[in-house]
């Protein structure tokens, strides 16, 4: 039997790009020579992206993991029977949110059973999945109570480069609120387990500051002096090879020549636009703090161009491949939040 691993790839929301860059991604001989990809959602939706494609593939549907048969010209797709017809491209549906949700679910389980490992989750509408009942913010939320998780945060990986966040979806003023030594301690340690268990050795970390030049000792504020700089002594204390605050023109610039295994980000967006300017689709988002190991592409579902055949795979493909990368560290992913912090 193959040594390659199972990944199960979510279609996102039918209506989306979702089901196309599964498509795309899992027909390419080069995805099935790294592992072997399981596509889960509808069979009907995922037979209407190989066809608008014009790929040169058999769409299998089954029951059961173990009924894939993972043979080249062949994608299996673990099959819902939530969506039995076309739906219309581009547009909010509840049928297509709860597709999007039972794929989710579904994978999830696969993943806690053992049975896959790790899922790859394709984008999802959140007007859809909560016209379909789900209470959820978005994927990880979802993924935090199908795995019983309560903390978790969310990993980017860009040219070898693993960008943190200690905070995520909030305000910048918000953001700006939460920058305190005790805060940007916790984000430091976690983030460095998170290098530790994802296979580098004696890791160095660099934490951004958050205002202009580092804050010029004040001139441009203080936060870099009362909380970042604190925190980062605290680590270091402790033996942890961590630098910063370092101006966030250069820092990124920085790790990505390989000068840090990882970069804390201090908001949403600071780590975002680095990243996703430096290479969109070669950007993939980890979620870290769950027992489980997923990947995901970092866009939305693109209404705009589902169902022309112009989307492109890229990040999936950078997300199929991370998973295949970082596989083997997922039994260790619990101790990036062990029960005792």
């Amino acid at each position: 039997m193959s040594e390659k691993p199972i990944l199960a790839v979510t279609l996102g929301d039918p209506a989306g790009i979702g089901p196309e860059i599964t498509a795309r991604t899992l027909a390419e001989p080069e995805s099935g020579q790294l592992a072997r990809g399981l596509a889960v959602g509808d069979a009907p939706v995922l037979r209407r992206a190989v066809s608008l494609l014009g790929l040169d593939v058999e769409v299998n549907p089954v029951s059961t993991v173990e009924e894939a048969r993972f043979e080249p010209g062949v994608i299996d797709v673990l099959d819902l029977g939530i969506v039995t017809e076309d739906l219309p491209w581009g547009e909010v549906n509840a049928t297509a949110g709860a597709s999007a949700v039972a794929a989710i679910e579904a994978a999830t389980k696969a993943a806690l059973n053992g049975e896959v490992a790790a899922v790859v989750t394709s984008p999802i509408n959140k007007e859809a999945i909560w016209a379909a009942g789900s209470k959820h913010l978005g994927h990880t939320e979802m993924l935090g109570e199908l795995t019983g998780s309560t903390r978790f945060n969310t990993m980017f990986w860009v040219a070898g480069l693993k960008i943190f966040f200690a905070t995520r979806h909030l305000s910048l003023r918000e953001a700006i609120e939460k920058i305190t030594k005790d805060n940007i301690e916790h984000a430091i340690r976690e983030a460095y387990t998170a290098l530790e268990v994802f296979g580098a050795d004696k890791p160095t970390l660099a934490v951004a500051a958050l205002n202009p030049h580092g804050g010029e000792n004040g001139k441009f504020g203080d936060e870099e002096i009362v909380a970042i700089a604190p925190a980062v002594e605290a680590a270091r204390a402790d033996g942890l090879d961590v630098v910063g605050p370092i101006p966030a023109d250069s820092v990124f610039h920085q790790g990505l020549q390989g000068r840090f295994a990882g970069v804390l980000s201090l908001y949403h967006d600071q780590g975002h636009i680095a990243s996703k300017t430096y290479d969109f689709d070669g950007t993939v988002s980890v979620t870290v703090g769950l027992p489980i190991l997923r990947t995901s592409v970092d866009h939305g579902t693109a209404f705009d161009i589902a169902g022309t055949g112009k989307a492109s795979h890229g990040t999936m493909r950078a997300a199929f491949r991370a998973a295949v990368e970082l596989a083997p560290y997922a039994p260790k992913l619990p101790d990036i939040y062990p029960p005792t912090r």
